[in-house]
């Protein structure tokens, strides 16, 4: 069960993960993490990663690939993964089709968590942090009991620089930019499923068993 999984900053990925890999017993592969691991490491391609990233320079899409590549070998993916932040271009999509053929696999299904643009500028722009204790909260999901101010400690609430509502807005463009060839290649392979993202967790989490289910 190879699983790709996509969706925007805030659609719920990391949430719907941890509850894949506890029913289906497949490993979340994310991409920051095998990174930060190979560079920990030190293994070669994690060394030539190091490289680019000191630098402030973007990783080459052969070093990422070969990363990604080590890390699929590894046992614990002998009954699959759910490979999340990668690829993000089409020319990596094509590269990890060729890696996953050399190592006799495929991609059995790419998910992707679709929520509206909207929802997610709410769901992004909401959070809120006591300045004292640093307890997180949110204007719609987790609101304090009274606004502005920590339950904990009667802190002041702020809105973090990168939670502003111009910020979000350019980092979801550029990902909906980013990700909509890479949408189309996976719909004209066949690959591509749509889950409903802005249903309750648990329904989410129903959409995608029943996907799963259908490929295992």
């Amino acid at each position: 069960m190879q699983v790709i999984f996509m969706g925007l900053p805030g659609a719920g990925k990391g949430t719907q993960a941890e509850k894949i890999v506890e029913s289906f017993g497949i490993p979340h592969i994310s991409t920051g993490d095998i990174f930060r691991a190979a560079m920990a490491e030190g293994t070669p391609l994690g060394l030539k990663a190091k490289e680019y990233v000191d630098k402030g320079q973007l990783v080459p899409d052969e070093v990422t690939i070969g990363i990604v590549r080590e890390r699929l070998a590894r046992p614990d993916t002998e009954k699959g993964f759910l490979l999340d932040g990668f690829p993000r271009t089409v020319p990596q999509a094509e590269a990890l089709d060729r890696a996953l053929n050399e190592m006799g696999r495929k991609i059995d299904v790419v998910i992707h968590l679709d929520v509206d643009r909207e929802k997610l500028l709410a769901r992004l722009t909401g959070r809120r942090i006591c300045r004292s204790c640093g307890a997180t909260y949110h204007v719609i999901f987790n609101p304090p009991k009274e606004e502005g101010k920590c339950d904990k400690c009667g802190g002041e609430l702020y809105q973090r620089a990168d939670d502003s509502i111009e910020t979000v807005a350019t980092r979801l463009d550029v990902n909906i930019k980013q990700q909509e060839p890479l949408l189309q290649f996976y719909k004209k392979q066949g690959l591509l499923q749509a889950v409903n993202g802005e249903a309750e967790i648990g329904e989410v989490f129903s959409q995608i068993s029943d996907i799963l289910r259908g490929v295992q």
